[in-house]
Formats: C-alpha cells, structure tokens, sequence
C-alpha cells in the first residue's frame, strides 16, 4: 500500500499528526549549547527542553540517521530527529534521502500512522526548497509506510 502524501504551506508544529521530524546536528554541539533555529527552535519553544535531554543520551547521530524521543509539552506521540545536516552545516542529497529513509523506518517501528517532515536541510543547511522537496517526495512514495505523510513548506503565520 503506498503512503498518502501532503504537501501544505505552514507551521511544522501545527500539523494533527503522530510524530513530526525535526532535522538536527548530529549531536555534535550539545543542545544546551547551541542555540536551535528553524524546527528546532519551535521544539524547544513550545516543547520545552525534554525532547533534547532524551536526544543527547543518543550520542553521535550518524549522518542520515534517525533517533526517537518523546515530544515534550508538544501534542504529539513522539519526535523523529534526523541528522540532516553534515559536520560542514549543509544537507546533501545523500543526507537528505537518508534522513527520510531512517525517518520513515522509525515511524514504521513505532506504529505510527501519520507523519510530518519538513524540508530537511532547506534552512540551516543551505539546500534548495524545490530540490529538498522533489527528493523527500521521490523517497516517501518509494517507501513502504502506509500512512500518512504531510510535508510543510514552512510559512509564517
């Protein structure tokens, strides 16, 4: 059964989905150091500090990999954070791809049915929005996942 893909215009956080993912650094700057932008930022905003307290007993995240923690003070069942971002700050295409392959994996092992990506690497890590799209796109419609994915173009609200 294939997925049934979104793409929506907004807020990464405002999605009614069982987990979102949230592109991160690897764990490579401790999260009580570095100062999150974009998803992370919204995360430790409106979801408190728990969610990267779980994530740093992960250690060093593989480039592309995935890691699950709880989703804070957030509405959610969960956070799926991939490390989408090289030791350089920019996304590749193989870190991307990667990234949603690991991120679709984890959603799988853990039963959930529906899933918000947003454009991984499209901020922080210098990719294009088209291209980050297309590539998300051309992954989650190759995946086995039979639920729902929603992938947000993020716009201010």
């Amino acid at each position: 059964m294939s997925p049934i893909i979104r793409i929506v215009e907004g807020n990464l956080l405002d999605q009614n989905v069982d987990v979102i993912v949230n592109a991160w650094n690897r764990n490579i700057i401790p999260w009580w150091l570095f100062l999150p932008q974009g998803v992370s930022g919204a995360i430790k905003r409106y979801g408190g500090y728990e969610p990267f307290r779980e994530l740093a007993k992960y250690g060093l995240i593989p480039l592309g990999g995935a890691v699950h923690t709880t989703a804070g003070k957030l509405p959610f069942r969960g956070i799926i954070h991939v490390a989408g971002i090289n030791l350089f700050w920019f996304a590749t295409e193989y870190s991307i791809r990667k990234s949603v392959c690991s991120a679709i994996a984890l959603a799988k092992e853990k039963s959930y049915r529906s899933i918000a990506f947003p454009l991984i690497g499209a901020g922080t890590g210098g990719a294009s929005q088209q291209k980050t799209l297309n590539m998300i796109l051309e992954e989650v419609e190759h995946s086995e996942f039979d639920g729902e994915v929603i992938i947000v173009k993020f716009k201010k609200s």
